[in-house]
């Protein structure tokens, strides 16, 4: 079990019968209160433990954003995915995972992990190298049929709005030394200047004034912790596009947003 889970699993649920129930005695009730405020504490800690240290966010994206369906055939639905890892430590395992698994199950030439490209069973093979890391997963998936004509000509500000819903989502605010946003680098310069400028307003304003934000455009096959959230970054849009779970349900207990916009 890792961290936030216990996080999770630590927090009193007032009102369940089994620990505020008003039909305990006075002096049982008192004892679960306390018991209940102990365990805020404690989460409140391993909150506190978890994200003080630096944070690192990989984002990276799975189908496209053509929205042409009568000539073409785009993807039906469009995922942005974070994944959110704390402390050196942890970030190091990740990246480490990402590497035994292209030297173990790929080979010295391969040049990096895909969602697309590689089996299941290489899949399972990377998530058992990381399974107790305690990192999260973060994600928004619009349903591209729901989005009106005007919007659709404007791709790069469909793709600035799912990807600040997916941060908006993380609580950078904890974050007690930097914040470092780690993108795949696909954009032309514009359109990186403009998603730059578009985060750093969202994400500057819940941040202490000390935490500095870094954002960084990388190429995926330079970025092991690209290649990490391309793999579950896939595995969301493949159980949303073609109903395939088999991969997602692996490291479901990750995720901890996984939402369609305009459903």
């Amino acid at each position: 079990m890792n961290s936030l889970q216990m996080l999770d699993s630590s927090i009193c649920e007032r009102g369940k019968p089994s620990d505020c129930d008003s039909e305990f005695p006075a002096n049982v009730r008192r004892t679960n209160n306390i018991r209940c405020q102990i365990r805020a504490i404690y989460a409140q800690f391993l909150y506190i433990l978890l994200y003080s240290e630096m944070l690192y966010l990989y984002l990276d994206e799975s189908g496209d954003l053509g929205f042409d369906f009568f000539s073409k055939k785009p993807s039906c639905f469009f995922t942005v995915a974070v994944l959110a890892v704390s402390g050196m430590d942890n970030n190091r395992r990740i990246i480490n995972g990402v590497k035994k698994t292209l030297r173990r199950k790929l080979g010295k030439r391969a040049e990096e992990l895909k969602g697309t490209r590689t089996t299941l069973e290489i899949k399972e093979y990377f998530y058992r190298q990381v399974a107790d890391v305690p990192f999260e997963v973060f994600s928004m998936t619009l349903n591209k049929r729901r989005v009106y004509d005007e919007l659709a000509k404007r791709k790069d500000r469909v793709y600035n709005y799912i990807a600040r819903h997916v941060l908006d989502a993380i609580p950078v605010e904890a974050a007690g030394q930097r914040v470092q946003l780690v993108i795949d680098k696909s954009k032309s310069k514009r359109e990186i200047r403009d998603f730059n400028q578009y985060v750093i307003r969202n994400l500057q304003g819940r941040l202490d004034p000390k935490v500095p934000l870094d954002i960084s455009h990388i190429a995926s096959h330079d970025s092991l912790g690209l290649q990490a959230v391309d793999l579950f970054s896939w595995g969301i849009f493949r159980k949303h596009e073609k109903g395939d779970q088999s991969w997602f349900n692996i490291y479901a207990g990750k995720v901890k947003k996984d939402s369609i916009y305009l459903p």
